[in-house]
């Protein structure tokens, strides 16, 4: 590759050639997926999120200590003004819904692929770059984040909208369209009812955070908490886990928390609605949890959505309490832990699944961090779709009494039953046998001593649990296994009603020579005659063909979470005076940075405002009603409510905003690439690669960059 200066930085950093200096040139450039959006306290009143890299337990404790705020605050008003300012400006993100629904069913590499061939590399793929002319690929693809970017010379990056606006010259209007088509959604515009249900959803999720602010503080103040508190000691729970969790008490009062909240400007219904009051039959209401550990639950995003508590009475019964399915809650959709694991399942490429809180909770205080609970008896596709963001290999660490087993199995069933009506599943037998043929997922089993679970082993003898999630069964093996200890080999029919389980199985192993090889296990296992197997192996096969593909099933859609605001706080500021873009860049540039531009926001609705402002704002009379031709009716919508509220920021109060809004876009988006960066270079390192050095120092120059940031957003200026 050819040597370029680093980035577009005009004097603070020299430019420094290096061999993968193109890399560097998308410095103040970058465009990415919203995967990773940083949400600073001060843009977000509601559940902010941890800026990238940053401890998740120590960005927890900044948001107790803003929750605890606004929960002594009636009305539940935030007292930092700029936060508060945000939700004037009606931060609701244009087509998040629809936008979010088609991405969720699409998968990135399968659309890129339609375009041009990919290789390959480690966990993700790489290509030339279709948009400028290369000898060496520098155009990756990544899965686990359904991103791409360019390395090279462009510079180029985005999500699956961004690529296919790009290489197809679409508008995002079009491309909405014609991707929507491709994932076989509808697209309608939102209704009053949509909007107002949004607002709603606010309301029951500030709910949720106040509720779990207040059982946290009693905890661990309330002179009634004592026997939580001996409680927690007895299982072995340090003080930073349950910070890190934020585990709470719940009085032994019937109002105590629905008066608290009352207070605090929620009615009872809306309580009610998020699950932690109960109405009785009068028409009066009491708190769902009382007298009980509290355990906050909370989506991959790490937001409140409902919680367990934990009888403390000696045989109380029942042991467990859940929050009720709201339209926050749907435990079939929540893995228990996941927003705290989700980094250590992508560096550790495996995910271990248990069933009980206090498993995980035990599981990350003794450092095994890729542990999450399903809260229920069996796994579910949902739940499935949703690790297969981060990693494609489960272990399942479950009861071993039958029941735990035959749930398993159960579960297992059902789930690729529903797989078969999406799609005909293929079936790899070094991991589940029709589930990860169809999540491409590799799933192993692991079978507890009896007696234990995983708390108890963890806390005990933490080596041991690490060796048996090394030695956890592949799935094949597993329902193999059990369907020869259930049954009675003497029984001729016995014998044919585990060939013809298995036969289903067996005629999706995508390689015929190990189809073969099952089979032959299968027949030696049975005391069958190999060619019988073989034989029905073969007719099931053909039989299969002719009746080809089953019909396929509308997708389930899955509804991802809300993304940190950052973008639409930053646009809804540049939109409140028309030369207010003018005097960011103005500063910008006065910062030896580049311009604001439309590659500092991912999310392509968010671009397609920015990039019209900047249109409009070129012509003689520049207007916000130009800018409502120039974009879809969605996105329409969305500078509606943008302008229904009028801010009461002076000149420079705007211009400081503006630029604070930019440069945390410009370090959320280097950190992301950063990121992508380091896992090229792990992988380079392990595959003994020589673009190992030209990836390290890249990755010096990223930092150095974010840095830059960093000292900007501290100093003082505008």
């Amino acid at each position: 590759m050819s040597c370029v200066p680093v980035g577009r930085w005009k004097r603070g950093i020299s430019p420094t050639p290096v061999t993968v200096s193109q890399v560097l040139y998308a410095i103040s450039r970058v465009c990415l997926s919203p995967a990773c959006h940083i949400a600073h306290l001060e843009y977000n009143t509601i559940g902010p999120q941890p800026p990238i890299g940053e401890h998740t337990a120590s960005w927890r404790s900044l948001r107790c200590l803003k929750e605890g705020a606004e929960a002594r605050n009636p009305g539940g008003e935030s007292r930092f003004p700029v936060g508060k300012r945000r939700d004037a400006l009606g931060q609701g993100r244009p087509t998040m819904d629809v936008v979010d629904e088609v991405k969720e069913r699409l998968d990135i590499v399968e659309v890129i692929s339609s375009y041009l061939p990919l290789q390959k590399a480690g966990r993700n793929f790489k290509a030339l770059c279709p948009f400028h002319t290369e000898k060496t690929p520098s155009f990756y693809v990544f899965p686990d984040s359904q991103r791409w970017h360019c390395f090279g010379a462009c510079g180029e990056g985005g999500d699956v909208f961004s690529f296919v606006m790009k290489i197809e010259g679409w508008d995002f209007r079009t491309t909405l369209e014609e991707l929507a088509k491709r994932a076989g959604v509808e697209l309608r515009p939102r209704t009053p009812e949509q909007v107002e249900r949004e607002q709603e959803f606010r309301r029951l999720r500030g709910a949720l955070v106040q509720a779990a602010v207040y059982f946290h503080q009693l905890l661990l103040h309330a002179p009634e908490a004592q026997v939580a508190r001996e409680y927690v000691a007895k299982r072995g729970l340090s003080s930073e886990t349950v910070e890190q969790f934020q585990l709470g008490y719940s009085l032994p009062r019937w109002e105590a928390l629905r008066d608290h909240l009352v207070e605090r400007g929620f009615t009872p219904d809306e309580l009610e609605e998020a699950g932690l009051l109960i109405r009785r039959e009068d028409g009066t209401t009491y708190d769902r949890f009382r007298g009980r550990l509290v355990i906050p639950i909370r989506d991959a995003r790490g937001r409140v959505v409902g919680f367990g508590a934990r009888t403390l009475e000696p045989g109380g019964v029942p042991k467990y309490i859940n929050s009720p399915k709201t339209p926050l809650f749907d435990k079939s959709r929540l893995l228990f832990g996941l927003d705290l694991a989700r980094q250590a399942i992508r560096q550790e490429d495996r995910v271990v699944i248990v069933e009980g809180y206090m498993d995980v909770m035990r599981a990350h205080q003794e450092g095994f961090r890729n542990v999450v609970a399903q809260m229920g008896t069996a796994l579910t596709e949902a739940q499935v779709r949703l690790l297969q963001r981060y990693t494609r290999r489960f272990v399942l660490a479950l009861d071993p009494d039958a029941a735990g087993l035959q749930a398993t199995l159960r579960g297992l069933e059902v789930a690729r039953e529903s797989l078969e009506r999406e799609a005909e599943p293929v079936f790899d037998p070094r991991g589940l046998v029709g589930f990860e043929g169809r999540l491409g997922a590799e799933i192993r089993i692991l079978s507890l001593p009896t007696g234990q679970d995983p708390d108890d082993l963890i806390g005990g003898d933490p080596q041991r649990w690490a060796a048996l999630v090394e030695e956890a069964l592949p799935v094949v093996e597993f329902v193999f296994h059990r369907l020869l200890a259930q049954a009675d080999l003497e029984d001729a029919k016995e014998r044919a009603r585990i060939v013809d389980r298995m036969l289903p199985l067996l005629r999706d192993v995508r390689d015929p020579v190990e189809r073969e090889v099952y089979a032959q296990k299968i027949a030696r296992a049975l005391q069958v005659d190999e060619r019988t197997v073989l034989s029905r192996l073969h007719r099931s096969e053909r039989d299969a063909a002719r009746v080809g593909r089953r019909p396929r099933r509308e997708p389930v859609a899955i509804r991802r979470p809300t993304p940190a605001d950052l973008e639409g706080y930053c646009l809804a500021v540049l939109l409140r005076r028309p030369w207010l873009l003018a005097r960011v860049n103005e500063v910008l540039t006065g910062m030896d940075l580049e311009p604001l531009q439309g590659q500092d926001f991912n999310d392509p609705a968010y671009r397609t405002v920015f990039e019209g402002w900047e249109a409009v704002l070129a012509e003689p009379q520049p207007s916000v009603d130009r800018l409502r031709e120039r974009v879809p009716e969605a996105v329409g919508e969305w500078l509606e409510r943008v302008f229904v509220e009028r801010g009461d920021l002076s000149d420079e109060q705007w211009v400081r905003e503006g630029v604070k809004a930019a440069l945390r876009l410009r370090q959320r988006n280097l950190k992301q690439v950063e990121a992508d960066l380091r896992a090229l270079t792990r992988e380079a390192q392990e595959e003994g690669r020589p673009e190992v050095a030209e990836y390290g120092q890249a990755c010096l120059e990223y930092a150095r960059a974010i840095l830059r940031i960093q000292q900007a957003l501290a100093g003082s200026w505008g």
